[in-house]
């Protein structure tokens, strides 16, 4: 079925969640729940968006059902942590190739991405400072090097002031239409060819509810390195230098139930890294978890 013209602002996840159909079907599951919901908000009066939006409240239940014994669905912690983990890896690979100056059309692709991952993470709740500022940086970044790349000027590497931000929307709505590659949680795939990086920004068809695009080669993986300048948020896996130093136990400590909920999370964010392997996040998060359990302070 048609994407109806109203609904235009949603197709870049549809498609996100159909190129993530059989790689990662959590990440799938949200990107259509971030679709549904917004959609609902932009129209579900018209008899077009209406039928749209039901047959992908059709689609929805039919996924949830099927991964009713994922903990990422049934609990949404867990989904919250698994959508972040995977949007901040994929701006962690894309980062360190745009801060290595090799620019190419699958780390445009994985910065717009990820953009769209942490616009999904809003169906857990209000998105976290860190995130919007991620979110923001990652689809400019997207748009500055696409138009560099496309004016045959050389995109400066690194973080470097923002300008013409407004461009953004523009440029995701259009420069990246076409079906890319899709990309495996633990990015350790071979380098994409200069075929499939031809094509990650090719313009396709809107992503109807039956929509398929072609499965790609995920980008290589991105190296445990720390990024100057950008602050990447707790549990948001950026790799600990050192292994945090944690005072000894002391007794008495009150924790209060939000503190039970937040080393809950910490832990749920371990979990969630060690599924990708990633070993330093992991212990980072446990190690915030003990601090809390121990200090009753973060």
């Amino acid at each position: 079925m048609a994407l109806p013209p109203q609904l235009r602002s949603i197709q870049h996840h549809l498609r996100t969640a159909q190129e993530h159909e059989k790689r990662d079907p959590v990440v799938a599951y949200y990107c259509r729940l971030y679709a549904m919901q917004t959609g609902m908000k932009l129209d579900s009066k018209t008899p077009e968006c209406r039928k749209f939006l039901v047959k992908l409240m059709d689609q929805l239940e039919t996924m949830k059902k099927e991964l009713s014994d994922n903990d990422s669905i049934t609990q949404e912690v867990v989904g919250n942590a698994h959508v972040e983990n995977y949007a901040l890896k994929m701006f962690l690979y894309a980062d360190n190739e745009d801060r290595a100056g090799r620019f190419h059309k699958n780390m445009i692709k994985s910065f717009y991405t990820s953009s769209l991952l942490l616009d999904v993470l809003s169906v857990f709740g209000e998105l976290s400072e860190e995130n919007i500022q991620h979110r923001k940086y990652a689809r400019w970044k997207a748009t500055y090097i696409h138009n560099c790349l496309k004016s045959g000027e050389a995109p400066q590497p690194g973080p470097i002031a923002m300008e013409g931000e407004g461009e953004a929307d523009e440029f995701g709505a259009e420069g990246f239409a076409g079906a890319g590659p899709s990309h495996g949680g633990s990015f350790r795939g071979a380098p994409p060819s200069e075929e499939d990086q031809d094509k990650s920004l090719d313009p396709g068809p809107a992503p109807g509810i039956g929509f398929t695009p072609s499965p790609g080669p995920g980008p290589s993986g991105p190296p445990t390195t720390n990024y100057n300048n950008i602050h990447i948020p707790p549990g948001a896996h950026a790799p600990a230098n050192t292994p945090a130093e944690l005072p000894p136990p002391t007794g008495g400590v009150h924790l209060s139930p939000e503190d039970f909920t937040k080393a809950q999370k910490y832990c749920k964010y371990a979990g969630s890294a060690l599924q990708y392997e990633d070993v330093s996040t992991a212990v980072q998060n446990l190690q915030k978890a003990l601090k809390l359990l121990t200090t009753g302070k973060e």
